[in-house]
């Protein structure tokens, strides 16, 4: 019962095990920029065999990674981004999805509730990486859909290693396709002038 089962603000180093074990981008969970975290507990006890450190999943909100999302999404210049937030993290113990119906999107509904409460939030965008998922549970919870990112390219070195700035002119490698992520938005702030088009899912 969703009942047994209370969210709470957690630092990084209680969300990171979880992530680590359970989420698709494990290896880049060591270093996850930390923001607003929330964490999924049960009221009962700590000695339940699905609890890492009594956490049961995790929900994170960061500031937008980049300024050029909201300046895509909404015009808004570096000095007009307060409020925009990007849900960066979310994982669930997948032996609790399999116990508890429909936990994840009540869990991530209710973390929107408590961070609207914690932050004045205007916007909350996400992505789902269309390599590991679609976003089904954006969709539950309400976000509205905005397409596929546009189409990028990678610099890979020789040795298999991903090039993170600077010039490539010269180097042993190639270019490849980055995997597109499928964009939701939940906007509070109906003021904000959106330019993404918002799309019906499936049709692309």
């Amino acid at each position: 019962m969703k009942s047994d089962f209370y969210i709470d603000r957690v630092d990084k180093e209680y969300s990171k095990d979880l992530l680590y074990n359970y989420h698709y981008l494990k290896d880049e969970s060591k270093d996850f920029k930390s923001g607003y975290n929330y964490g999924l507990f049960r009221h009962t006890d700590w000695d339940c065999p699905l609890n890492i450190g009594g956490c049961l999943a995790v929900c994170i909100f960061t500031g937008l990674p980049v300024p050029e999302i909201a300046k895509g999404a909404f015009g808004l210049e570096r000095n007009q981004q307060d409020g925009l937030f990007e849900l960066s993290r979310l994982c669930v113990d997948p032996n609790l999805q399999k116990e508890e119906y429909n936990i994840t999107s009540w869990f991530v509904s209710r973390c929107i509730r408590r961070f609207r409460k914690d932050a004045n939030v205007r916007a909350i965008i996400s992505y789902a990486d269309s390599a590991h998922h679609t976003g089904i549970i954006y969709r539950a919870c309400n976000f509205d859909y905005f397409g596929l990112t546009d189409q990028k390219k990678d610099f890979y070195f020789s040795d298999g290693t991903k090039h993170s700035r600077g010039s490539v002119k010269g180097e042993d490698g190639e270019w490849r396709d980055r995997t597109r992520k499928h964009r939701y938005m939940m906007i509070f702030d109906n003021t904000l002038p959106v330019l993404w088009k918002k799309e019906k899912y499936g049709t692309i």
